[in-house]
């Protein structure tokens, strides 16, 4: 096989195509790093996928820094919170767990924060930016579980309606107008500011869960990128690991990503059929 087999058009992969990609990884310990992509068969949008709307993400120090902000973080998440907790694993995730019991994945590294790989099954998985399920506090540390934080909300907010359209975010939030009388939650232990546990614009990748996924791809013997155009740097540090190792490696997604260029197999198309077919003849 050449240094690239570029892989041409979607949605579907072709039967060729899945042969190809499936030749780079058999016989080997794969590890999986997983983007947005993966997950918009749930019903959750992609950041920057073909036609995601324009977004101007709020960012950690924006947060942080104004109670205004707080206030149309948490009444967004508020009403977001029910359909993106409402999201249901797909395909591609089943898949991906299925590899990982049959002993050929050792694990998933995801920049998505939905939980749906635990959802469906995987075992070993790296959240590399947070998970929406649980709350801190910025100043004692406590947790708390995201579902405890909404029904404090609903209770103080009950005029908080969700709109009959509602555009979904990739980050579980909904655009909201009404602020001018929201009640932000706060720590019921001291008092501080409340974050969910996901990494904001602006913030840094925890160190430990950037050694936990760095292991993943050190003790593998090939690197399958899904759902992810690579745009934020922990992945790209994480292909550029692969590469150093000289590792084949598989990408999926649909349109260009920042690693097509070091891509043994690129493979324009949709995550979920794409990995299906793709276990199937791995794990035959």
């Amino acid at each position: 096989m050449s240094p690239q087999a570029v892989l041409h058009d979607w949605p579907l992969a072709t039967s060729d195509e899945l042969d190809i990609a499936a030749d780079a990884l058999r016989g080997r310990t794969v590890a999986v790093l997983t983007g947005a992509g993966v997950s918009t068969d749930s019903g959750i949008p992609d950041y920057r996928g073909d036609g995601a709307p324009p977004r101007n993400p709020m960012t950690f120090q924006q947060f942080l820094a104004d109670a205004e902000y707080r206030k149309r973080y948490w009444a967004g998440s508020h009403l977001g919170w029910r359909r993106f907790d409402g999201a249901r694993p797909n395909q591609g995730h089943r898949a991906l767990a299925g590899l990982e019991a049959s002993g050929i994945v050792n694990g998933i590294i995801t920049q998505n924060v939905d939980g749906l790989h635990l959802r469906a099954g995987s075992q070993r998985v790296v959240d590399l930016h947070g998970t929406m399920d649980r709350v801190r506090c910025l100043t004692c540390g406590q947790t708390f579980a995201r579902a405890d934080i909404a029904a404090r909300m609903a209770e103080a907010n009950p005029w908080l309606d969700e709109p009959e359209s509602i555009e979904l975010r990739p980050d579980g939030d909904v655009e909201v107008t009404q602020l001018a009388d929201f009640v932000v939650p706060t720590c019921t232990v001291c008092g501080g500011i409340l974050k969910p546990e996901v990494v904001f614009f602006g913030e840094f990748v925890p160190t430990e869960k950037f050694a936990e996924a760095r292991a993943l791809v050190q003790g593998a013997g090939a690197l399958l990128i899904a759902g992810s155009s690579l745009v934020v740097n922990s992945g790209i540090r994480l292909l550029d690991q692969a590469s150093k190792k000289r590792l084949p490696i598989v990408i999926i997604n649909r349109g260009m990503t920042k690693g097509d260029p070091r891509a043994t197999v690129k493979i324009d198309a949709g995550a979920s059929e794409t990995l299906t077919e793709l276990a199937a003849r791995l794990d035959g």
